[in-house]
């Protein structure tokens, strides 16, 4: 396995492994590629997860409007991130927030983005902050890291595979 650089992940950007990006000579990091926030929600009712997924339900939400900037007092939220995910086979991603974020007190809470996913990713955050944080919408918060496989995989088939296209 090995993490991909800048020049590898603008390769597989032309050939289509991120898109609707907003400025990629902002977003492309040396080690990742920064994604950006697309829509936030509160949550509004528990969620159930199970074994086997046959009787998961998701929490519901409901999205907080804003034009530019949105508040968020301390609270866990859903996001939606702006930019569609292609990976191939041979290729999986981890998300970790942006170092600023913290600083603020907050954190991204994601999973890992299976080989063969695609789709346009949710993530939570987390505002420790008592005092909130102000977002504005297209912030950067996570970076993507890219991590080629030691072999190809079995394509992914989970229920999030095309979610938010």
């Amino acid at each position: 396995m090995c993490v991909l650089n800048s020049e590898e992940i603008r390769k597989r950007i032309e050939k289509g492994l991120i898109r609707d990006y907003i400025d990629l000579s902002v977003q492309l990091q040396p080690n990742g590629f920064d994604c950006t926030l697309r829509s936030v929600a509160k949550l509004r009712s528990a969620g159930r997860i199970d074994f086997d997924n046959s009787e998961r339900v998701l929490a519901g939400t409901e999205e907080i409007e804003f034009i530019k900037w949105v508040f968020l007092p301390q609270g866990i939220y859903k996001a939606v991130l702006n930019e569609i995910v292609k990976l191939e086979e041979d290729l999986m991603a981890i998300a970790k927030p942006r170092s600023s974020l913290v600083r603020c007190g907050v954190d991204v809470i994601t999973a890992v983005w299976d080989a063969g996913y695609e789709g346009r990713s949710e993530v939570a955050i987390a505002v420790h902050n008592p005092f909130g944080v102000w977002l504005k919408r297209n912030a950067r918060i996570v970076q993507l890291v890219f991590i080629k496989l030691c072999s190809r995989t079995h394509k992914y088939s989970g229920a999030y595979k095309f979610e938010n296209i």
